[in-house]
């Protein structure tokens, strides 16, 4: 079977590869560039460098439009002593692309825990021409929950169905997989400590970048020296320390026989956990986290540390060539950003960096008091750092594609780095060259995936000496020098031919796993970077914390280790019904969490557990009696019986057992004590089926307190007037006070507590052991005393509803205002009336409420309608959880009014002066764009009274539409998008038939992001007549925006249509380049004004802030 021809073009990076699982309809909001190599999945590099098996798989599908199936599998193949298929989707899983997967033929059979590792590659044949071929390849680790890999958009519908294409002739398709299984090695019990001495640190979700950085740090000697003599003190928390949680993170990896985790540290750096699972950049967390030190190390023993290691200088020198001027800069680096496109190693990248620049032609440069020059510009270096960071950059912007692309290209780097060679060519003439700067190889930082997401892992010689290590988040590995530099150089990986000697193409395979960054260290500063760092570099204070908290984890793990030998005993007595009730509780008799725990052995008999309770509490073991607890069917949990005779004989793990149908570890028991006259204990008293348990609450409404006074035992027949003196005497009554009696049967989800009838037994009135019994003083009738809650079921009713509302602002959004105990129950009105009265507003329809997101953390975008709500709960509640916070606005009208208006927030630009205005316009929303432009005009200075407005929809300075004077204003979302009006200019009045009306904006190119295109300022139209040149338009824009000549000669102007640039020469025709009217989007053409922005930022574009795309790295604290 023959290897078909590789196709010519490299794989595409913005290829969706994915399990199969079916996606969202083609209108649902589906990213399509993603490489979803997520950091579960391992690469090639994460495995042993064992010999692939490799074969091919060739599949002829007849027939092919006539099949009916939404997904179509192939016969299986066998790889490696695995079974396999493809996996096809003839008209494309919800997408317009053919979609191609490779499967796990038996993964249905497969044991739990299977994984099996493959790289492969899938084409579709040409069979016309096998040059054009389509061939795409990648790499997975299969296992239970991703048994099938590939790719959805593998190419388009409309070329695989077209005939004259080649892929489908005489309605066949050939679909040809090539596959190379390496075997698996069961990580579960490989233990980093004691196979190499080192350990790795846990992955939150997404920080095996922030990892690979940590572990190159730590193994730096002379920065983790510095880090443990940061000073901090035992009063410090390491979650608000960075200094701290950093020490205690360097001192476990020191230590630590386990993998470490960092969520102190992240904590530290003020992360939350969306934070976590946003994988950033290695390069920009590195800088960050370096100025932070940096910071909290000045005015410290180790200020200047971070500037010592890592800091270098270099010049930018600008030298005319014809006139004795010369312009130099020095700047200092932390690190390098080396080219990687277009060079073959380290070395080249060095020589493109110091490659000198002509300046001329149109890009003269403007020397001080010798005008436009032609000049020579470059960079060469002062001094190199003792350790040199080199960030290769692997990702760069594609112009073609306009999207960001990883550049998987072959790299060389050396082990030894020599950056004095050829004659010091990269040192500048006033370099210090008595530093010889020959740099060691010390770490490689790989990063294996694509553009969109990936894993990062770091190669690392701790001591330089010639064993290297892989530190692959908690995993260590010993690795050979092949595995850390030559196979991390990238490019392409040849598998071994299938059938040596049949002439058949070697499997070749792009290599996504490759050097992303690189450490050297100078050779002469060595012995200083890597010396001995030990215990007593380390702060005492931090050593005995972190003693104290190895030794509670030790002790937390053997105890959960043995757990199961062990009950859980939870003993509540009457102190803890005293101590709770009114103040942590109101319903029911105890929180468990808060009473004395026992520890005790399962085998052990019950008397054994006893006698620990007579050490603990000095209560002999004859004078206790023990309850079971019990749930009801209404959800209290009541004392239900007391233990018998023989259940006192059993080991605590039978009772347990008994007790506990959920079968958890804990035990609950009521500990019943009587005590005498003089407090001492006495025997329990007999108790017979005749005798019950009630334990008493009193409610006092003129301080709304409740309280536990006691517990009695009554009899089944007796009635409740037979203990009213003995409850009297509990409460502190007269004997002869009048008192009301109530049972309190549950409180979820309503509350329910009934009048007790004082003249019918408390059998009739269905009492039973552990039922409450509340009461209160009789109210006076008539009385001018008016309480708010003047009996025990409305106390607990207020009680079960009562909520503290934290009331903010909404344009200060984090900051609590003023808080109000409300109820649940609140009205809509009630809730605002409170509000209004705590603001002074008159009228409380001027109060507007907005709910709280509980899981952003922000109010809710939409604020809650005018009685949109019955009750305060429904504002409260967001999904399944409960919110105590609101945010408030106090409207100048009332709100059901403002419901029935729209306001818009429009930027007026002044037509001859440079100024930008916002304005409220409110008006009602059936209006339409005339009004809104007419009810501007009475509020803006316009250049005469028969000036026209119009009004533009803004969005990252392109303007995206003008408005129809008709278009109705309910639906425009000024949240998003700037809305601007601006006076319409004379000379677009009268555009002839040939006259174009064109798009201008503001340009720079962003060095850090490869030179793609930043738009910036305000955009504008321009009229542009049939034969007007770029010079005549230049003269007209100069003008428009008073631009002096000094200033206005170094702009470029350029055509630019999706994100490219084409440059225009003065004398090009300007309206020939806006021909085309079928552009989607008129934006996307434009003519391009490139300089640099220094205009202040305006105050109206903060709400764009919103369209970001990935959150920067930021270290808050």
């Amino acid at each position: 079977m023959t290897m078909m021809t590789p196709p010519p073009v490299e794989p595409e990076e913005d290829e969706m590869l994915v399990p199969h699982q079916e996606l969202p309809a083609a209108d649902a909001a589906q990213p399509m560039e993603v490489v979803a190599q997520t950091e579960a999945v391992s690469t090639a590099e994460s495995q042993p460098a064992e010999d692939p098996q490799t074969s091919q798989f060739m599949w002829t599908i007849q027939n092919f439009t006539r099949i009916n199936g939404k997904k179509h599998y192939s016969e299986v193949f066998v790889v490696g002593g695995y079974k396999w298929r493809v996996l096809i989707f003839p008209k494309g899983n919800n997408v317009d692309h053919f979609s191609m997967y490779l499967d796990v033929a038996d993964s249905a059979n497969l044991p739990y825990g299977w994984s099996r590792y493959a790289q492969f590659s899938l084409a579709v044949v040409n069979q016309i021409q096998q040059k054009y071929t389509i061939r795409k390849d990648t790499q997975h680790q299969f296992n239970a929950r991703e048994s099938d890999w590939g790719f959805t958009s593998f190419m388009p519908l409309s070329e695989l169905y077209d005939p004259n294409r080649g892929y489908l002739v005489d309605d066949t398709v050939v679909v040809e997989a090539e596959v190379a299984v390496r075997k698996m090695v069961d990580y579960w019990t490989y233990d980093s400590k004691k196979e190499t001495g080192y350990v790795g640190l846990k992955n939150q979700g997404a920080t095996c970048y922030m990892n690979s950085l940590l572990q190159t740090l730590y193994h730096t000697p002379y920065f983790r020296k510095a880090v443990y003599h940061m000073p901090t003190t035992e009063n410090d928390m390491p979650s608000g320390s960075i200094p701290l949680a950093l020490q205690s993170l360097f001192y476990k990896l020191q230590y630590s026989d386990n993998s470490v985790a960092t969520k102190e540290l992240t904590k530290s750096f003020g992360w939350d956990t969306y934070d976590s699972f946003m994988q950033h950049d290695v390069q920009e967390l590195n800088r960050v986290l370096c100025e932070k030190l940096e910071d909290k190390m000045k005015e410290t023993v180790v200020e200047g540390t971070i500037e010592q290691l890592f800091e270098g200088h270099n010049i930018n020198y600008i030298e005319c060539i014809n006139v004795d001027y010369k312009s130099n800069r020095k700047e200092s680096f932390y690190d390098l950003q080396l080219d990687v496109k277009g060079c073959r190693d380290v070395y080249a990248s060095f020589d493109k960096y110091v490659e000198v620049e002509r300046l001329e032609g149109d890009n003269k440069y403007q020397a001080e008091n010798h005008g436009l020059q032609d000049a020579k510009k470059g960079v060469l270096f002062l001094d190199f750092p003792p350790v040199l960071q080199l960030q290769l950059k692997r990702f760069e912007y594609d112009y073609m594609r306009d999207t960001m692309v990883k550049i998987n290209d072959r790299y060389e780097f050396p082990l030894q780095l020599d950056l004095d060679r050829d004659d010091g060519k990269y040192l500048a003439p006033d370099a210090d060259r008595s530093i010889r700067n020959l740099y060691t190889l010390h770490s490689v930082l790989v990063h294996s995936g694509g553009v969109h997401g990936g894993h990062y892992y770091a190669f690392i010689r701790p001591t330089l000496s010639d064993q290297w290590y892989k530190f692959d988040d908690e995993r260590v590995t010993k690795e050979d020098i092949k595995k850390a530099l030559e196979e991390q150089y990238g490019g392409e990986e040849e598998l071994p031919q299938v059938n040596p000697g049949f002439n058949n193409a070697p499997f070749k395979f792009t290599k996504y796993s490759n050097a992303y960054m690189l450490v050297y260290i100078r050779e002469s500063d060595k012995d200083k970077i890597m010396c001995n760092v030990d215990e007593k570099d380390i702060a005492e204070h931090l050593r005995v914390r972190l003693k104290k908290e190895q030794e509670e984890k030790e002790h937390k793990k053997k105890e959960k280790s043995e757990a199961h030998l062990y009950t859980i005993i939870k003993v509540a007595r009457d102190e803890n019904l005293k101590e709770q009730i009114g103040k942590d509780i109101y319903f029911d008799l105890v929180d468990h969490e808060k009473v004395h725990s026992f520890r005790i052995q399962k085998q052990l008999p019950f008397t054994t557990f006893k006698e620990e309770v007579a050490k603990e509490y000095g209560i002999p073991v004859q004078f206790q009696r023990f309850w079971l607890w019990a749930k009801r069917q209404n959800h209290t949990y009541r004392p239900n019986r007391p233990l018998t005779l023989l259940e006192e004989t059993q080991s605590v793990g039978q009772l347990r057992e008994v007790s506990n149908k959920a079968h958890n570890a804990e035990l609950k028991l009521f500990l019943e004590v009587e005590l005498g006259p003089d407090l001492w204990p006495l025997p329990p008293p007999e108790k017979s089926k005749e005798d019950i348990l009630l334990f008493f609450k009193h409610y006092n409404p003129e301080k709304e307190e409740l309280c536990f006074v006691g517990r009695l035992f009554v009899k089944a027949l007796g009635k409740p007037s037979d203990i009213l003196a003995k409850l009297n005497e509990m409460a502190g009554f007269a004997p002869n006070e009048e008192i009301e009696l109530y049972e309190e049967i549950k409180f979820e989800p309503n509350v329910m507590c009934e009048h007790i009838d004082r003249k019918l037994t408390f059998r009739s009135s269905q009492l039973e052991d552990g039922d409450i019994v509340c009461f209160q003083k009789a109210p006076i009738p008539d009385s001018d005393n008016q309480m708010r809650y003047p009996d025990v079921p409305s106390y607990l009713e207020y009680v079960h509803n009562r909520q503290v509302v934290h009331f903010r602002s909404l344009e200060k959004p984090k900051e609590d205002d003023f808080s109000l105990e409300l109820s649940k129950l609140h009205t809509y009105d009630d809730v605002v009336e409170r509000v209004a009265r705590q603001l002074g507003v008159d009228d409380p329809a001027k109060i507007r409420l907005t709910s709280h997101n509980c899981y952003s953390q922000q109010p809710k975008p939409q604020p809650i309608r005018y009685r949109g709500v019955e009750h305060l709960l429904d504002m409260l509640i967001h999904y399944n959880q409960m919110s105590d916070i609101l945010y408030y606005e106090a409207l100048d009208i009332p709100l059901p009014e403002l419901q029935g208006l729209k306001t818009l927030k429009v930027a007026f630009h002044h037509a001859t002066k440079d100024e930008v205005v916002i304005h409220s316009i409110r008006l009602p929303k059936n209006s339409t764009i005339a009004d809104v432009i007419n009810n501007l005009k009475t509020k803006v200075e316009l250049s005469s009274p028969s000036a026209e407005l119009r009004l533009l929809e803004v969005f990252y300075h392109k303007i995206y539409k003008i408005f129809p004077l008709q278009e109705k204003i309910e639906n425009i979302n000024d949240q998003y998008w700037t809305l601007r009006a601006e006076e319409i200019p004379e000379e677009e009045k009268n555009l002839g038939p040939h006259d174009r009306l064109i798009h201008v904006y503001h340009f720079m190119k962003d060095p850090l992001q490869n030179q793609q295109i930043q738009n910036f300022g305000d955009p504008f139209y321009l009229a542009i007549r049939e034969s007007e040149t770029l010079a005549e338009v230049k003269e007209r824009i100069q003008k428009k925006l008073q631009v002096p000549d000094e200033e206005f000669c170094k702009w470029k102007f350029a055509f630019i249509s999706m994100n490219r640039p084409d440059y225009l020469q003065d004398s090009d025709v300007v309206s020939a380049r806006f021909q085309r009217r079928d552009v989607y989007g008129a934006w996307e053409q434009y003519l391009g004004l490139e300089h640099t922005d220094n205009a202040p930022k305006r105050a109206y574009t903060a709400n764009q802030t919103r369209h970001t795309y990935e959150k920067p790295v930021r270290i808050y604290n």
